[in-house]
């Protein structure tokens, strides 16, 4: 049955397809988040392990490009039409190269840093972006509730300890992985693909530049000498979780709440990564770190209660 007309001639909204909306997005972060979080704590497992970072990342990007190739031939003129700086934004941003420094910082540092320094720091690499690229300007409200996520992040590197351990160098590895990341969100947003084209974008030039890299050496790989025991955490955490269920359900959540809430909703994996880095990697979780985390969810509660003033989609 057809609503009726607008009493001023505007196109009607539909209140309960407008929500359903919001809550297909905010359910697809929150299983973002979580999986996140898990990304983080593999990261930093994988470094306990005999995987090496080019063994994880063939993982993480193989697994969804054989589980989405069959949906490849229905999208090829989708890809075909994509500009080259969108496939340049989304497959770097998020492909090999991010996971490489994410991985990188994560041996020097811990699984706490991992998730703060990229998911703690994306909504501000966001911000920080928009505004260079796209003009776009936060309102007040939402540059002081940044200000929080980043003070909180910065309580957090102090209270890890990691400036007097020495992990400078992991630290702005993590860093550089958040404005990786950051130009992925962006290149997801203005490039119209659905959530599988996206995925395809983003597995398919890694599942193809790394198999090579590994068999020649230019890579380092015991994957030959590794039992599916051993690997099967990082096939579940990397293959399956970022690789491929994060890919979906952060393209969706993109879709339905915008790329800046996405962002910032997605930076309270921290919290979730400090907590369960406690059993799972035996952590310490201070009282300090506690403070910092709860700082970088007051950041995200309050920018979630403001909204972004947004130019039109590149």
């Amino acid at each position: 049955m057809h609503s009726a007309p607008h009493p001023l001639g505007l196109p009607r909204v539909n209140f309960w397809d407008t929500h359903l909306q919001l809550i297909i997005g905010y359910a697809a972060i929150a299983v973002t988040v979580l999986v996140w979080a898990g990304f983080a704590l593999s990261t930093r497992a994988a470094a306990a392990s005999q995987l090496t970072i080019g063994d994880v990342a063939i993982i993480r990007s193989g697994i969804p490009a054989l589980v989405f190739l069959p949906f490849l031939p229905k999208r090829i003129g989708m890809l075909r039409r994509l500009p080259l700086r969108n496939w340049a934004m989304i497959g770097i941003g998020a492909g090999a190269p991010f996971f490489w420094l994410a991985a990188s910082g994560g041996v020097q540092t811990s699984a706490t840093l991992v998730s703060a320094l990229i998911a703690g720091t994306v909504p501000v690499s966001v911000a920080v972006l928009s505004w260079l690229m796209y003009r776009e300007r936060p309102k007040p409200s939402v540059v002081v509730a940044l200000a929080l996520i980043l003070l909180g992040v910065a309580a957090l590197i102090a209270a890890s300890g990691s400036l007097a351990a020495g992990s400078v160098a992991g630290m702005a590895m993590l860093l550089g992985a958040s404005l990786f990341w950051a130009t992925y969100t962006l290149g997801v947003r203005g490039s119209g693909l659905d959530p599988v084209g996206c995925a395809l974008v983003l597995a398919l030039p890694s599942a193809l530049v790394l198999p090579p890299l590994l068999a020649t050496g230019v890579l380092p790989s015991n994957l030959a000498h590794v039992s599916l025991h051993d690997a099967l955490p990082f096939i579940l955490a990397q293959g399956v979780g970022a690789g491929l269920v994060a890919t979906l359900t952060y393209a969706i959540a993109i879709a339905r709440l915008g790329a800046a809430k996405a962002a910032t909703i997605g930076s309270l994996a921290p919290a979730l990564a400090a907590v369960m880095a406690v059993p799972l990697l035996g952590e310490a979780l201070s009282i300090g770190t506690a403070l910092a985390v709860m700082l970088i969810c007051a950041g995200v509660m309050l920018a979630n209660r403001t909204r972004a003033v947004r130019a039109p989609a590149p």
